[in-house]
C-alpha cells in the first residue's frame, strides 16, 4: 500500500515528568500561550471547469442541459496562532483560506471575529489575516534555526473540528525535502499528534515560542501514523514579511538549474567530491551569467551554510526576496571561489534558483 501525504487540515510521543530541570506538567505555559490560538472557519466558492459540449450547439438542440452550476461552494475548518496582538496579526496555511469569501476566527474565550485577507503565498502555504486588535495574546517566534532533532515541542490546534486541542512529541527531524508538497520543502518532521483540522496551528517549544506552523501529514490510510510536518518559523517570519509589506511574496532567481552530485555527473565532470549541486544550465544575461557561473560548475555551501545537494541549494534562496544578495561558495575547475550574487525579479513562479 503506498503512502499519501496530506495537506492536513502525527501517534503522540509523551513527555517526560518530574525529572531534572524538566517540568512535571506543561499547564502554566499552556494556560499563556493557548489563548493566542485561534480555530478558522471559511466559506466560499470555487468555479468549476465548463464543459466544451454546453457550448456545441448540435448537442444543445438534443439535450437539455437545464441550468449546470457554475460553482462550488466550498468550507474548511483550520487553525491559526496570533503573532501580533497590537495589530491583530494571525498566521495560518494558504489551503485553509484558499478559496474563502468568508472568514471567521474564534477565540479561546468564544469570541467570534470576521477576518481580513492580508496577503496568501501559494509557494509556501502560508497566509496572513487580519482580526480587530482587541485583547489578543499573541505568541513570540523562536529562532527555528536552533532546533534539533529530539526537542520537545507541542502542537496545538483544532482536529476534526473537535475544538482546541494539545498534543505533544519530539522533533523527530529537521529539513525535510522530496515530499513532493512544494517546490521548496524544508519542513519539521515532528511526532506530535497533528490531524486534518491542525492546518496552520502552532507548533511550540517548551518556552511557549512559536518553533513551526503544522502543515501536513502522511497518512497511508487516511489516519494518523505519527509523522507531521511544520513549517519553520524562521520561513514562516520572512514570508510573512514579504505578505505583510506587499501583500503577496516576492521571489528572486539566480538563473540557473542544477541537479544533485552524484557519482556519475562526479565523473562526467572530473570532480574530486561527491555531494553538492551542480550547475546543469545557466540563462544567459542571468546574475549567475553575469558572475561566471557555467555548467559543470559545483556549489558546495550557500549563504554559509553546505550544500549537499539540489534541494539544499533551493532551500537556501528559494524563498528569497529579488534584490537580496545570496553568497556562493563554488568549485570550478578545480578551484574554490566565493562569490556574492543578487537575485533578479522571478518573473514566473515556480522557477529554478
Amino acid at each position: 500500500m503506498g503512502l499519501s501525504l496530506v495537506l492536513i487540515r502525527p501517534v503522540a510521543g509523551g513527555l517526560p515528568v518530574g525529572t531534572g530541570q524538566l517540568p512535571s506538567t506543561l499547564a502554566p505555559m499552556l494556560k499563556a500561550v493557548t489563548p493566542a490560538v485561534v480555530n478558522i472557519a471559511t466559506e466560499g466558492s470555487v468555479r468549476l471547469p465548463r464543459n466544451p459540449l454546453l457550448d456545441d450547439p448540435f448537442f444543445r438542440r438534443f439535450f437539455d442541459f437545464g441550468d449546470i452550476p457554475q460553482e462550488r461552494r466550498t468550507q474548511s475548518l483550520g487553525s491559526g496562532v496570533i503573532v501580533d496582538a497590537q495589530k491583530g496579526y494571525v498566521i495560518t496555511n494558504h489551503h485553509v483560506i484558499q478559496y474563502a469569501q468568508v472568514i471567521a476566527v474564534t477565540l479561546q474565550d468564544g469570541r467570534q471575529l470576521r477576518a481580513s485577507l492580508i496577503g496568501s503565498d501559494p509557494e509556501s502555504d502560508i497566509a496572513v489575516v487580519q482580526i480587530p486588535p482587541e485583547n489578543l495574546t499573541a505568541l513570540p517566534l523562536a529562532d527555528s534555526e536552533r532546533l534539533e532533532v529530539g526537542d520537545f515541542v507541542v502542537a496545538i490546534g483544532n482536529p476534526f473540528g473537535l475544538g482546541q486541542t494539545v498534543t505533544s512529541g519530539i522533533v523527530s527531524a529537521l529539513g525535510r525535502s522530496g515530499l513532493g508538497i512544494r517546490r521548496v520543502e524544508d519542513f519539521i518532521q515532528t511526532d506530535a499528534s497533528i490531524n486534518p483540522g491542525n492546518s496552520g496551528g502552532p507548533l511550540i517549544n517548551l518556552r511557549g515560542q512559536l518553533v513551526g506552523i503544522n502543515t501536513a501529514i502522511i497518512a497511508p490510510s487516511g489516519g494518523n501514523v505519527g509523522i507531521g510536518f511544520a513549517i519553520p518559523s524562521n520561513r514562516v517570519k520572512r514570508v510573512m514579511d514579504q505578505l505583510l509589506k506587499r501583500g503577496r511574496a516576492s521571489r528572486g532567481k539566480l538563473g540557473m538549474t542544477v541537479q544533485d552530485l552524484n557519482p556519475n555527473l562526479a565523473r562526467a565532470f572530473g570532480a574530486d567530491r561527491q555531494g553538492g549541486a551542480v550547475i546543469t544550465q545557466v540563462a544567459s544575461d542571468s546574475e549567475a551569467w553575469t558572475a561566471g557561473l557555467k555548467p559543470g560548475d559545483i556549489v558546495t555551501m550557500a549563504n554559509g551554510k553546505p550544500v549537499y545537494s539540489a534541494h539544499d541549494l533551493h532551500n537556501a534562496v528559494g524563498f528569497l526576496p529579488a534584490g537580496e544578495q545570496v553568497s556562493l561558495q563554488i568549485r570550478q575547475d578545480g578551484k574554490s571561489l566565493t562569490l556574492s550574487l543578487t537575485l533578479a525579479a522571478a518573473v514566473n513562479v515556480p522557477q529554478t534558483p
